[in-house]
């Protein structure tokens, strides 16, 4: 039997060193899913495909390799949308395979034909259709030589009738990932330094583009005498064995990240894209590094900006920075951070009558949890928890949509991080509201086998939505939800499971969850009232607060008020 072209597009993947595929086959689909039973691929039969790209997305960037997910035509593959949005934000090597209808039929409004090139532009890298046989090898390689070198999703349409043709001999196209050398000329690396020179407080502020460069960052920081600051996303690369370290700044940060960037006269960004303004100095000097030249200048205006690699650069750039020994304006945020991780420490504590702070469930499954577990939050909350409460050591790893901003990201994340690395503790940590929003994949988990452990943070509303309202001084309304026991939900579905209500049954609970050998699902009723304190409270939020406060006495809601007053303060 001569080789078909799905056989050919298969082998390509494999050759790019695709090792899984995250799907539901369907009807277009199936002559490639025939290909990919026969190879090295392991195809993960998911029950909903955006959380099949949620885990794609998670194993790219875990182990930073070429993965791929794959759907029938129009429904099928219009799925993926929102995982591959995630993905693309998050610089994530994902490649969809999109199944089509057959040619002769495209351009008639067929039954299921979408324009996929239409849907997908704005979340790619790389999105084009096999129009022949003879494009087949040349266009796999391409699209996976997108995804690779510009750190995204690439899209490749397949037609079923050229799926099922035969294939053609075709020139020997092959994927090529190479990592060059990527720095700034030795004329900006010298004005770099001519302008950290100039500076007397300099702070630097690292991003999530520091990968692999924690050692050259903290001796340019150590060298400098500056506090390093880091974002979200940088926390996995900065926070650990990082005597300069003050935290995070924004919404979610420390108020020691935050003032040590506005009180800086000299700000060095290294590979962050912070979208915030507000949380930038107005009167510093900026230099900023990144290895997007879209990315330079575009949140705040700089001084001086460069494209480079943040190893690669600062390589090239220590040798021309002297040491300095003040270090009056470093040890003024150092010492204020560990203020305020003692406070932190403190909030994370059980509440009155036995209650459970959302804070202190993290912080026992923090303590609790493998020195190299790997971690995935729901945003909301939870995600807030696990930045603030797990601690970073070089070995873990932190993921959440921190730039999509998109619900119901964990439990799909934490599949493709478990397929990637099967012997490691891999943990979800997911709100009521985005773990009920995807809630068939938990079958996954049983049929799969895949081991992750899952807490749900039952507090029975969208809580980080709750908060915004309250925060611009309107009662709360459509965020309430009357959710079912979810310990006994996941017990039906086949796995263990369990809710905790009481405080002192919950380092017990958390021991037991975590030392169960297959999936297992740890239900938290957790304190409603719990607030997220910024590191700065402007005043439209004080007066947001406090209008809402008004508003809810005014209308009965007294209780409310004074439990989240006790609750909090």
């Amino acid at each position: 039997m001569s080789k078909k072209v799905a056989q050919v597009v298969v082998e390509t993947l494999q050759s790019a060193g695709v090792k899984h595929c995250y799907g539901i086959v369907g009807d277009t689909l199936n002559q490639f899913a025939s290909s990919l039973s026969r190879s090295e691929i392991k195809f993960v039969h998911m029950r909903h495909e955006e959380v099949g790209a949620y885990a794609a997305q998670g194993e790219a960037l875990l182990m930073d390799r070429l993965t791929a997910v794959a759907g029938s035509c129009g429904p099928g593959s219009l799925h993926f949308i929102n995982g591959l949005y995630e993905a693309n934000r998050n610089r994530a090597p994902v490649i969809l395979i999109a199944s089509q209808v057959v040619r002769r039929e495209l351009g008639f409004n067929f039954i299921q034909e979408v324009n996929f090139q239409d849907v997908y532009r704005g979340c790619s890298v790389f999105c084009e259709m096999i129009l022949t046989p003879e494009q087949a090898l040349r266009k796999t390689v391409m699209a996976c030589q997108a995804a690779i070198t510009k750190r995204g999703v690439a899209v490749l349409i397949l037609p079923v009738d050229i799926a099922d043709s035969d294939a053609v001999s075709e020139p020997p196209f092959r994927v090529h990932v190479n990592k060059p050398v990527i720095r700034p000329s030795d004329a900006d690396l010298d004005r770099i330094a001519a302008m950290l020179a100039a500076g007397t407080n300099i702070t630097i502020y690292a991003g999530a583009g520091c990968v692999n460069a924690h050692d050259e960052v903290v001796e340019l920081a150590q060298r400098l005498k500056a506090p390093v600051a880091h974002t979200s996303r940088g926390k996995d690369q900065i926070e650990y064995d990082n005597p300069n370290n003050v935290g995070m700044t924004g919404v979610i940060g420390t108020e020691s990240g935050y003032h040590a960037i506005l009180n800086c006269d000299t700000l060095l960004l290294l590979g962050t894209d912070f979208a915030w303004r507000q949380f930038y100095p107005e009167h510093a000097k900026i230099i900023q590094v990144d290895i997007d030249s879209t990315h330079v200048g575009r949140r705040h205006p700089v001084d001086l900006g460069v494209v480079g690699n943040i190893k690669d650069t600062l390589q090239a750039l220590l040798p021309r920075v002297a040491q300095r020994k003040d270090a009056a304006f470093l040890n003024t945020y150092v010492e204020r951070h560990k203020k305020a991780l003692k406070e932190q420490a403190g909030r994370a504590m059980p509440g009155p009558r036995g209650k459970i702070p959302g804070q202190y469930l993290t912080s026992i499954i923090n303590r609790l949890a493998n020195q190299d577990a790997l971690f995935a939050a729901d945003d909301g909350t939870p995600l807030v928890w696990m930045l603030r409460m797990v601690e970073a050591n070089g070995k873990r790893r932190m993921f959440g949509s921190l730039l999509h901003g998109t619900m119901a990201t964990s439990i799909g994340n934490c599949i493709g991080l478990q397929k990637a690395q099967p012997g490691r503790q891999v943990i979800a940590l997911a709100g009521d509201g985005g773990f009920s929003m995807l809630l068939g994949d938990v079958i996954t988990l049983v049929q799969e086998n895949v081991p992750i452990k899952i807490a749900v943070y039952d507090n029975g509303k969208l809580g980080f939505v709750e908060l915004e309202q309250k925060g611009e001084g309107l009662l709360p309304v459509y965020t309430d939800l009357r959710n079912p026991d979810f310990g006994k939900v996941a017990q039906a579905m086949g796995l263990w499971g369990r809710t905790v209500s009481k405080a002192e049954e919950l380092e017990g609970a958390v021991a037991e969850w975590l030392g169960q050998p297959g999936p297992a699902l740890l239900n938290v009723k957790v304190e409603p009232m719990e607030l997220v304190m910024p590191p700065h409270t402007a005043p439209e939020n004080v007066y947001g607060m406090a209008m809402y406060s008004i508003k809810a006495v005014m209308h009965g809601q007294a209780g409310d008020v004074f439990q989240m007053i006790g609750e909090n303060l």
